[in-house]
């Protein structure tokens, strides 16, 4: 993997770059769709390559561990053939999903313990099984397994718990090291940084991970509950201890004000289900503020989602059909809503790598952020 700074905003700490795998190049600061079972829900692969432009899409070790399972997915010949996907992939390791099952699970040192959501059967995740998981898998990026801690949680909760993903983190080194990929193709390894909403515990675990001089690094455990400021003071205090020149992947975040904010704090990569789950439900995002599409104001409205993007004509459509299609639970409305979200979102930090690239990018934030996070 090779990471190369275009440019640096003067302005704020926002990075435009481009990252090299060897299934191609990805330009940050990106956001990743969410295909937890190998699969963008709603989304046909051709319509990840165009009108979404998706450079890299997510995979996650858990569920695709409960199913199809690592047999099926090594026999494909890993999940890039497996899903027909021939660019960059990433894998959650897991630990997000083990800590959303809490009734479910035993944590020690030893791993995570837990009973399947599928059917109640007993699983244990280490950071040496996660490792082969992940390169039975094959992503090109693979994530460290960790502990993702709740909001509210108390400090010594929160230390005991950042210092065991420590441990976690050099075991699953070792692993990853004594291993080669699978697939032909190079993967590496990304550490989380934790520590809840303690400066003193992030950056203690920053500084911890940095050492640990791995291709990229990440941030967890944000995005549970916490406030808005409070995520981002957690991920500038990080971003000021993580090195410079490799991507830094802020994790599960968020809604497109939390993504430029983030980015003029330094993140490169994101993913987070809110585009697709949303859109689901109705809930659009646009260059003037959030729509809700099943509201009664939307029926007559005849005018684009979004009038200030330029789309060919053949992928328009009009507010009141879409809110004709919801309130009928047609499944088209559900699949043009996760269309124009995806698709938004994509534009959305590919406008802000121009603006970063052109030195513009400080005041298009603070313009954008306001609209960004009304409700129209």
């Amino acid at each position: 993997m090779k990471f190369d700074l275009l440019q640096l905003d003067e302005q704020s700490n926002a990075r435009a770059g481009v990252l090299q795998t060897d299934h191609g190049k990805i330009e940050t600061p990106i956001f990743m769709p969410v295909g937890t079972l190998g699969t963008v829900k709603g989304i046909h692969f051709s319509e990840l390559d165009d009108p979404i432009k998706a450079q890299i899409i997510l995979g996650n070790t858990y569920h695709l561990y409960l199913r199809p399972g690592m047999q099926i997915i090594e026999e494909a010949g890993g999940l890039h053939k497996f899903m027909n996907w021939n660019k960059p992939l990433l894998t959650d390791s897991g630990g997000y999903q083990v800590y959303s099952l809490s009734g479910q699970r035993k944590l020690t040192e030893q791993g995570a313990t837990f009973r399947s959501h599928i059917d109640g059967s007993s699983h244990l995740f280490t950071p040496e099984n996660v490792m082969d998981i992940q390169r039975t898998i094959g992503a090109d990026f693979i994530m460290a397994f960790d502990e993702c801690t709740p909001y509210p949680c108390e400090k010594g909760y929160a230390a005991d718990s950042m210092h065991r993903t420590h441990r976690w983190l050099k075991r699953c080194i070792q692993q990853f090291n004594e291993n080669e990929p699978k697939y032909g193709h190079q993967q590496w390894l990304l550490p989380i940084v934790q520590g809840s909403v303690y400066t003193d515990l992030r950056k203690q675990s920053a500084e911890f991970i940095a050492n640990c001089d791995q291709p990229a690094n990440a941030i967890g455990g944000l995005s549970v509950g916490e406030p808005a400021d409070m995520m981002y003071e957690m991920t500038e205090a990080v971003c000021d201890i993580l090195p410079k020149d490799k991507p830094r992947y802020l994790m599960g975040v968020g809604t497109p004000a939390n993504l430029l904010e983030s980015i003029s704090r330094g993140i490169d990569m994101f993913d987070c289900v809110l585009p697709s789950r949303n859109a689901r439900h109705g809930l659009l995002y646009t260059s003037n503020g959030i729509i809700n599409i099943k509201n009664k104001k939307w029926e007559r409205d005849f005018s684009p989602i979004d009038e200030t993007i330029d789309v060919p004509t053949s992928n328009q459509h009009s507010k009141a059909y879409l809110r004709h299609l919801h309130k009928t639970n047609e499944l088209l409305g559900m699949q043009i809503a996760t269309l124009h979200n995806l698709s938004f979102y994509l534009r959305l930090v590919k406008t802000a790598r121009e603006k970063i690239i052109d030195g513009s990018f400080a005041t298009w934030k603070n313009q954008m952020v306001p609209k960004l996070e009304q409700k129209i």
